[in-house]
């Protein structure tokens, strides 16, 4: 059982503005696209708004909403922290499945307890941004694996693939 997060972020930690990615970044769209194909992704439902109100296709797609009466096509929800991730705990139907938590800020914090495994597209630029990637405990967390992603003609910014786990207490 993994709880992953995927998500890019700025130097100042900066996740978007205005629901929206203020980047434009295709090596991270790729990257995202090739982990989470086959996967279940949970969102919250701004996120899902930020997605034009559609599923990501080739997976389950789960939002996270307190809106008990919410339903989306191609989508499944749930209205509580708990109900999202119990399936993925030990004992739960998808065990032995990697869930996806794919954003946003609210949700991150929320789920924040049952992270296993964070994979973040860092960007070495800082934006205009109005939502932020929760303060993070590094003594919490271990990097396992950074990949450098250079600029280029197609990616406009220095960024790095980094992977980090819950480290053992």
């Amino acid at each position: 059982m993994t709880v992953s997060y995927m998500f890019a972020m700025d130097e100042a930690r900066g996740l978007g503005y205005q629901n929206r990615m203020p980047w434009y970044l295709p090596a991270d769209f790729a990257y995202f696209k090739q982990t989470t194909l086959e996967h279940t992704v949970l969102m919250g439902r701004k996120t899902f708004d930020s997605l034009g109100g559609k599923s990501l296709p080739r997976r389950r797609n789960v939002i996270l909403t307190r809106d008990k009466s919410f339903e989306a096509p191609g989508c499944e929800t749930v209205t509580s922290p708990e109900d999202a991730v119990k399936p993925y705990r030990p004992g739960g139907e998808q065990a032995d499945e990697e869930l996806f938590v794919i954003g946003g800020a609210e949700i991150f914090s929320l789920l924040m307890p049952y992270a296993d495994r964070m994979y973040i597209t860092e960007i070495h630029h800082t934006f205009e941004v109005d939502t932020y990637f929760p303060e993070l405990d590094r003594t919490e967390w271990k990097e396992v694996s950074r990949t450098k992603g250079p600029k280029d003609e197609r990616n406009p910014y220095d960024y790095e693939f980094v992977i980090y786990e819950r480290a053992a207490n």
